[in-house]
């Protein structure tokens, strides 16, 4: 039987939040087994760039990255928000480790090609700049940190093999992570963040779905309860499981014990 390992992706408004972080981080460190931090940090970035003059320029919730923000976000998610991430887990007892895709080859991407777009009402052709779309995750390598007792903290960077740094999405580095490591392990994917979980009414935090399949996915965006953002995370979710995955659960910040949210699995199960 397969050793478990958790990954939990927890976004920016969570890391920026001190008591939201303060409870994930204790729930994390109570989780048994193998476990990896994959965290976001985009509102981090776009306040530090702003102190620097450097402005933030968003197209239908995706960060523009020109060199100028490559750098900013660099700093931010590699070290700011990754290093003090792993200095208090570190006071949880848990030896981590900080990394980007570029340490150890764990992800490799390439760099996003210029697409087509509509935006507010218009078709354009969006260049994105410097983000990545992962092509490899080394489990391999990852698992090796694991049997010794080391857990990962990944900032959402990857690189491009040509000495490029990426600015990549987090929900999709901790999906490609799932996925590289269910050949060695028996993979549960947890995205935690500020809601219980994935809502039928927005603004009504009782109102969680308990499970999502594939097929009911298709229902929902269809008929509207699930639209802009949730889509593409659901769509990781989706991906990690046909990958292998166990498990993916969307939930709060400071519920990840897998006895909340919102459960993604496949139809039948």
């Amino acid at each position: 039987m397969k050793k478990q390992v958790t990954i939990v992706k927890v976004g920016g408004a969570v890391v920026e939040d001190d008591a939201q972080l303060s409870l994930l981080l204790h729930h994390f460190s109570s989780i048994g087994g193998y476990k990896v931090l994959v965290h976001g940090g985009g509102r981090s970035a776009t306040r530090i760039a702003s102190a620097l003059g450097i402005e933030s320029k968003m197209v239908n919730g995706r960060r523009i990255t020109d060199e100028a923000m490559l750098r900013v976000v660099t700093m931010v998610y590699g070290g700011l928000v990754n290093k003090q991430l792993v200095a208090r887990l570190q006071s949880h007892g848990i030896n981590a480790v900080g990394l980007t895709g570029a340490d150890m080859n764990i992800l490799h991407a390439h760099r996003r090609q210029p697409v087509s777009m509509t935006v507010d009402g218009v078709s354009r052709v969006i260049d994105f700049g410097y983000v990545g779309d992962v092509d490899a995750a080394d489990g391999e390598r990852l698992s090796t940190l694991l049997s010794h007792g080391i857990t990962p903290v990944i900032a959402p960077l990857t690189h491009d093999g040509e000495g490029h740094i990426l600015n990549t999405n987090a929900d999709t580095i901790a999906s490609e992570t799932a996925k590289s490591l269910s050949p060695y392990y028996d993979v549960r994917l947890v995205y935690c963040f500020e809601k219980p979980g994935v809502l039928s009414r927005p603004d009504d935090d009782s109102s969680v779905i308990p499970v999502i399949t594939p097929s009911s996915f298709a229902t929902l965006v269809a008929d509207g309860t699930i639209f802009g953002g949730m889509i593409p995370k659901i769509e990781n979710a989706l991906s990690a499981l046909s990958s292998g995955v166990h498990e993916v659960v969307i939930t709060l910040a400071t519920a990840i014990d897998g006895n909340h949210g919102t459960v993604i699995r496949n139809d039948g199960v």
